[in-house]
């Protein structure tokens, strides 16, 4: 039988951290995870409009500023931020024209991957349970990484595979991360997922005309955001969930369903390629972890 967010535990005395949840699957995440119980932190950028969705939503939700695109922003989030149980790495930014973030990066690697690796690194001595990461079939995109120029200063940009990039690294992040915690034996668990494809305002975005077809066309091939953040949903809440299994939906080429083990690349299983991932990483953010 499929798993469905009724399965989801008790999640009183919980605290949860949902990075980007004032929209689409984040926002739907945390609906989900409060009304289970659980303290859920909403780490936004814009914290008026997400305090408009929390003000929507019943339980125990917060909103603290969050920006993702800003070393200095995701250093004073952690200094606020005490113990937590379960982080969920779910903000994205999807295709977007070149730019670049408030310390240099590529934005779309830079918010997505960089923002996230910084993020965690900066509270994992306080997570209590299990970092959860999405990434996104997209990560099959790619034909490689980049490891020599992640950060496009010499190569031309290409907006979709700069996601794709930006995907795998999650992906490939997770996997690492896991790794180092198994390795020190730590209990603290680090899982991968993906949500399919949903219609949310990922696919409005773009500075193209495609913002104006994008997401109908996705709403018919995909599912609702609601059944997208099963796959967080399942990651963040489930006792016995194998970390070493990508989770997220199978069918329609793993755009929709309900959530399983889900196929990736052998590329995003290269343990050479997670590890100088991982230290290009801490290069780049100056972010060091103690694993």
């Amino acid at each position: 039988m499929a798993w469905k967010p009724a399965d989801i535990p008790d999640q009183h005395g919980r605290t949860i951290v949902v990075t980007g949840a004032n929209g689409g699957i984040g926002k739907h995440t945390t609906a989900a995870l409060a009304a289970k119980g659980a303290t859920v932190v909403m780490a936004c950028r814009n914290t008026a409009t997400a305090q408009r969705v929390a003000d929507g939503i019943e339980g125990d939700v917060r909103v603290s500023a969050l920006d993702l695109a800003d070393l200095v922003s995701i250093r004073e989030f952690a200094e606020r931020c005490g113990e937590i149980d379960v982080l969920i790495n779910n903000a994205g930014l999807m295709n977007l024209p070149f730019s670049r973030t408030k310390d240099g990066f590529e934005t779309q690697w830079g918010v997505n991957h960089l923002g996230h690796f910084a993020l965690t690194g900066m509270l994992l001595d306080r997570i209590g349970d299990r970092v959860v990461t999405l990434s996104s079939i997209a990560h099959r995109q790619t034909p490689k990484l980049w490891i020599d120029d992640l950060n496009y200063e010499r190569r031309r940009y290409q907006r979709n595979l700069a996601y794709a990039q930006a995907k795998l690294s999650n992906l490939m992040f997770a996997r690492e991360l896991q790794r180092r915690l198994s390795a020190a034996g730590s209990t603290v668990r680090s899982y991968a997922v993906h949500p399919g494809v949903a219609a949310t305002d990922l696919f409005t975005r773009t500075e193209t005309p495609l913002d104006w077809v994008s997401k109908p066309f996705v709403a018919v091939i995909g599912h609702s955001p609601r059944k997208a953040a099963e796959s967080s949903l399942f990651a963040a809440t489930t006792a016995d969930a194998d970390p070493e299994i990508y989770w997220g939906p199978t069918q329609l080429f793993g755009s929709r369903g309900p959530v399983r083990p889900a196929p990736s690349t052998g590329l995003s299983k290269n343990a050479e390629l997670q590890r100088r991932l991982w230290a290009e990483s801490e290069r780049l953010t100056g972010v060091h972890y103690s694993l």
